[in-house]
Parts: C-alpha cells; sequence; structure tokens
C-alpha cells in the first residue's frame, strides 16, 4: 500500500497565471522537432542545438513585466549555475577519457577478453553481457553499438540467428551501462538534477535492473541454444594487452568505492596517458589530440545544456515550473502517484527530443520538487528518470541508438523493436517498483 501524502499544490503566483505562455519554449521545442520529422523523415536528425537557440530565443521575447537586460541575466545565471558548470566539467572529462581510452585500444581489448573464449550455444547471452560490460566502462550506448555490432553481425552469420535477435541483444545491453556507468551522461545529469552522489545512485538503482538483466540473459541462453556451432577463435585476446583495460577496470573501481567524479575521471585520463604511451599508440601530444577531440564530441550537448538551463531559468522564472507541477500532480495523493508523474515527466521529454539526457535534464529541476514534496528519496528519483528515459530511448526506431544499430546490420530498424527485451522487462520493473513501492 501506497503511503498516502497530502496533494502537492505549490503556492501560486501571480506569474502562475501565465503558465501556458510561461511553457511556451517547451511548446516552440515540440512543434520544431516534430517539424522536422516531418520535413526529413524522421526526428533523430533534428538539429537539437538550433532548436534550442531558438527556443531559448523565444523564452526571452516572451518573458514579459522585466526589461529586456533583466531577461537576458536570468537566462544567463540559469545557463551559468553552479551545478550546470559542475555537470559540464564532468562531461569534459568523460570525453576525453572516453576518446584516448579507444584511440589505445582498450575498448577492442575489452571487447575481445570478452568473447573470446564463448561457445556458440552462449554467444547471444556472452553478446549481451559483454554490451553490458562494455557500455558499463564506456558510459555511452552509442558507443558500445559502435563497438559491438560488427562482430554482432559476423556472430549471427556463423551461428545461423536471427540479426534482428543479435543486434537486439547489443542494444538491450548498450543501455544497462547507459543506465548504470559512472561515466554515462544520463546517471550524470540525472544524479546532479536529484541531489545524490554517484555512488549512491548505484547501489540503489543496480537492484532495480539487475533481476531485469538476469531474466534476459537467462532467455538468451534458451534462445541461442538451437544456435549452430560455430568457432569464435576469431576474436583474439592476448594476455600480453590485459593491461589495457586497466583504466576501465580503475574508473569502475575508483567511482564504485565512492570516490568523487572529478577525481575519478582526471585519474582515468592519466591512466590513459602512461598505457597509451607505454605501449606507443600515441605520444603525449597525440594524447592531448585525443583528449581534446573528445571534449570537442561533448561540445553540442554541452552547448545545449547550457541552452536548457537558460531556457527553465526563465520558464521557472515566469511561473512555469509551478503550473506544470501543479498540472500533472494536480490530483495525486499517493507517493505512488508522484513517481508515475516523474516517470511520465521524462518518458513524454524523451519521447518528442529522441534524446535521453536531454530528456532528463529538461524535466530535472520539475521532477526533484515533485520527489521533495512526496518525499521520494533523492537516489530513486534519479534511479526513474535514469531507468525511464533508458526504457523510452531503448525503443525508439528513431532514436541514434537503433539508427546506428540498424545501419551497421544492414537492417531495419523496426525489426530489431519486437527483439528489445531488456527495455522491456526493465519497463515491468519499473512499474512492478513503484506498485509494491519499492524502497
Amino acid at each position: 500500500m501506497s503511503k498516502k501524502c497530502s496533494t502537492f499544490a505549490p503556492e501560486m503566483s501571480s506569474e502562475t497565471k501565465k503558465g501556458l505562455l510561461a511553457l511556451s519554449p517547451i511548446g516552440a521545442m515540440i512543434v520544431l522537432i516534430v517539424l522536422n520529422g516531418f520535413i526529413y523523415g524522421g526526428v533523430s536528425n533534428a538539429p537539437l542545438l538550433f532548436i534550442f537557440v531558438l527556443s531559448a530565443m523565444a523564452g526571452i521575447a516572451l518573458t514579459k513585466g522585466v526589461p529586456f537586460r533583466e531577461r537576458v541575466a536570468v537566462f544567463s545565471r540559469g545557463a551559468g549555475s553552479e551545478n550546470l558548470l559542475l555537470m559540464i566539467w564532468i562531461f569534459m572529462l568523460a570525453g576525453a577519457f572516453a576518446a584516448t581510452a579507444k584511440e589505445m585500444g582498450a575498448a577492442e581489448a575489452m571487447v575481445n577478453l570478452t568473447l573470446r573464449f564463448l561457445p556458440a550455444k552462449f554467444a547471444l547471452a556472452g553478446l549481451f553481457l559483454a554490451a553490458c560490460l562494455t557500455s558499463l566502462c564506456m558510459g555511452t550506448s552509442v558507443g558500445t553499438i559502435v563497438a559491438l555490432m560488427p562482430i554482432a553481425a559476423g556472430l549471427a552469420d556463423k551461428t545461423e540467428m536471427a540479426l534482428p535477435l543479435v543486434a537486439a541483444s547489443v542494444v538491450g545491453g548498450a543501455f544497462f551501462g547507459d543506465n548504470l556507468s559512472f561515466i554515462s551522461d544520463t546517471t550524470i545529469v540525472s544524479t546532479q538534477t536529484q541531489g545524490c552522489q554517484l555512488a549512491d545512485k548505484f547501489r540503489y538503482n543496480i537492484k532495480m535492473v539487475l533481476p531485469a538483466a538476469l531474466i534476459v540473459t537467462v532467455l538468451y541462453v534458451i534462445l541461442g541454444s538451437d544456435a549452430g556451432e560455430a568457432s569464435l577463435s576469431t576474436f583474439h585476446f592476448e594476455l600480453s594487452t590485459l593491461w589495457k583495460i586497466l583504466p576501465y577496470v580503475t574508473v569502475l573501481l575508483c567511482a564504485a568505492f565512492g570516490m568523487n567524479v572529478l577525481i575519478v575521471l582526471a585519474l582515468g585520463n592519466l591512466l590513459t596517458l602512461v598505457t597509451g604511451w607505454a605501449d606507443s599508440s600515441y605520444d603525449l601530444m597525440g594524447w592531448i589530440t585525443g583528449a581534446l577531440n573528445g571534449v570537442m564530441g561533448m561540445s553540442e550537448l554541452i552547448l545545449i545544456s547550457m541552452l536548457a538551463g537558460g531556457i527553465f531559468a526563465l520558464i521557472r522564472h515566469n511561473g512555469g515550473l509551478e503550473f506544470i507541477s501543479t498540472a500533472i500532480t494536480r490530483r495525486v495523493k499517493t507517493r505512488a502517484g508522484a513517481e508515475w508523474s516523474i516517470c511520465a515527466l521524462v518518458a513524454f521529454a524523451n519521447i518528442c527530443t529522441a534524446n535521453n539526457t536531454i530528456a532528463i535534464l529538461s524535466v530535472g529541476d520539475i521532477s526533484k520538487r515533485v520527489a521533495e514534496q512526496f518525499h521520494i528519496d533523492p537516489r530513486r528519483s534519479a534511479s526513474l528518470l535514469d531507468t525511464t528515459s533508458c526504457c523510452v530511448q531503448g525503443i525508439l526506431p528513431y532514436g541514434a541508438q537503433l539508427l546506428m544499430a540498424s545501419g551497421l546490420a544492414g537492417i531495419s530498424a523496426m525489426s530489431i523493436v519486437p527483439w528489445l527485451f531488456y527495455p522491456a522487462l526493465l519497463t515491468l520493473t519499473v512499474i512492478v517498483t513503484i506498485i509494491i513501492k519499492r524502497k
């Protein structure tokens, strides 16, 4: 039974009466994304940075009652908030680490180590577990799919398994790590917006997602039992290259023991320099170039994050936060109802943007207000945001992950969707935990 709480009814201000006008930047975003989908046949290629620039301009223009200079000041304070700048530091270090680790061959070593000694009947389950482990270390679902999908395609051919099924195992495993990794942008955004530590959220979140991952693993063992016998010795791994995975392992262990994320990522970058230089993968200048490329690869996300921070500062200033919180939770009287509201918020945002990080960033502040009112643990609200966004993103045929997987495998994205067991079971897990009010 869910514990009864008082209905969430924040004190209304005069600004709240302008609710729909205050939320107009969000409306502008949705219209622009949908319009892009009609014009170009899919929203996955929507120029999000341009859309956020236009939405920011709309937010500033439609803010009434204060001089133009003050509107810009409100926007700028939101774009340069302390929490947002900390998030940007983490983004930059994570981008540099991912790029330099990949360049020195750490990602390839991790993949080959996982797949080297698998019998054919366990290959499907092993591929899923490889994707889980790789994404947990890399912190990116797209990067995991890029690394493993060519192997998955060859595996399907050798074992005579359906290619959409094999592709789906990689996509599902990729979202396991995207939901949990300490260097995943969705994990970073969800914990920063809800005010909890990465390690605390990990320990809380793993209890929610691990049952789904274990069930899917068993299911893949059953489905793969009829696979044709094949030698997987082509996945060559030399023990002499075992040390290449040291940066990944170090980052995972240090973060798991609660070390500050900035220190963890700085240490990870230092290890990629040492191991890459010792292996002659690159010299100092090569490492610097790789790190800078990694940071530049995060530049669009950083700019969008700053624009989003400014936009939602304007929405808050205009009373939009109170308006939407009241509208969503108007009839909510239980903790479970509040959790449904948090899930609905991020799911709706994800469908509109086809980007789980931006979706969490967009509704993070509102979700925190709801969580605080109904006494929901910040670890729980962060887990709900991150997990729900991964569930939705994992089945979007126009999302970057499925488009990447279908392109590399040479099949349609829609053919993969029916085989996405992990996102489906993860969704069921979220529903069950809300119903039984799991603490």
